[in-house]
């Protein structure tokens, strides 16, 4: 059973290590348990994977007389979860963050059931630091949530990586990733931007400017603003700029980049580094726990990205971190390497072989 969603972050993990657990192991029948708040409701139907989609609410800290909600949603279930615990018992529960994870992951302590957790971010979310005593095991995104952790005696910590849907190998062609988008081959410099599905705001705003002000010559663009966005910056499509609303896939944008400007989510940091992409980070200041600013700085400490921050991004401060780094290509070539020694694009099939060893589940090769 997994169990997590909210946010593709807590969600699309668990569906990486479970597509690698059925490769490993076809007997095995991956199972989700998600909310209907969050963006499980429109993703999992869509894949080959039963599910389970709770009423669960968050903690109105704001608006406490709201919190009744909380405690209805929290008791229905409970209830949902013991009707599947009766019908498929689990042989273990995977939490991956958000509110169906902590519901489902209490329930299994209850019950008796195995849990294991799979923390994205170097700052580990509040589900994570309550249960990993409790866990048989912990995946680690990054290995600088280790000291945040106060695991249980017979808690096993892995170094994972993030799980991600791995680059093909070899890499396609960069020339020929160019040519798709419509830019030259060869010559020039391609900066890929964007900032997760819902776009932000603050980078568009800053792209815009830049934009008006001029691209450099030999200077392309690959830009997703989110959905909500496109109408308002779709008037900047030129031949040297692509705008779209999202990229999916977003293999060939990747294929294509030289330099990425995105958000620093852990996924997103994760592809960055599979694909050795060097970055300059611009952290959502209202996340969790400032996790987002964390990732950043622990790219940044290792050489393989620039952090700027939010407050003080503008037209003149983005271009100008784009001609330092896009002048150096020794430093651009350097960033790149470190990021790719970051890189794990084997961690969902690592993760679940080890999930199988722990669940004591066989897999194909036994």
């Amino acid at each position: 059973m997994f169990a997590g969603g909210g946010t593709g972050g807590h969600l699309y993990p668990g569906l990486a290590i479970a597509r690698a657990l059925v490769k490993l192991a076809p007997n095995v029948e991956p199972f989700f348990v998600g909310a209907l708040r969050g963006i499980e409701r429109d993703v999992l139907p869509k894949t080959e994977f039963d599910h389970l989609l709770l009423d669960l609410h968050p903690i109105y800290r704001q608006q406490p007389w709201r919190s009744w909600r909380t405690v209805r949603g929290f008791e229905s279930a409970w209830r949902a979860l013991a009707r599947e615990n009766r019908a498929h018992p689990p042989a273990t529960v995977i939490g991956t963050g958000g509110y169906a994870s902590g519901a489902a992951l209490a329930f299994a302590r209850t019950h008796g059931i195995q849990i294991q957790l799979q923390e994205q971010n170097s700052v580990p979310g509040i589900t994570t630091r309550f249960f990993a005593r409790r866990a048989a095991a912990v995946y680690l995104g990054y290995p600088e949530a280790r000291a945040q952790l106060r695991p249980g005696a017979h808690t096993q910590l892995f170094d994972s990586g993030n799980p991600i849907e791995p680059p093909p190998v070899p890499l396609p062609s960069r020339e020929q990733a160019r040519v798709e988008w419509g830019f030259p081959a060869k010559g020039g410099q391609v900066l890929l931007a964007f900032g997760g599905s819902q776009g932000a705001r603050p980078l568009n705003d800053a792209i815009a400017s830049m934009l008006e002000a001029g691209l450099p010559s030999g200077r392309f663009l690959i830009w997703a603003t989110g959905k909500g966005w496109y109408d308002a910056y779709a008037k900047y499509e030129s031949p040297s700029v692509r705008v779209r609303p999202y990229l999916a896939p977003i293999q060939g944008a990747y294929a294509a980049a030289d330099l990425a400007l995105t958000r620093a989510g852990a996924l997103t940091v994760a592809e960055l580094c599979a694909w050795g992409i060097p970055s300059i980070l611009v952290p959502l200041p209202t996340a969790a726990a400032d996790h987002q600013r964390a990732n950043a700085r622990a790219l940044q400490a290792a050489g393989a990205a620039l952090m700027l921050e939010q407050s003080t991004l503008t037209a003149t401060v983005l271009g100008d971190a784009l001609t330092r780094l896009l002048s150096a290509p020794k430093q651009l070539s350097s960033m790149a390497e470190l990021a790719n020694s970051r890189g794990r694009p084997d961690a969902a099939e690592r993760i679940a072989t080890w999930v199988l060893t722990i669940a004591q589940l066989k897999s194909v090769d036994t």
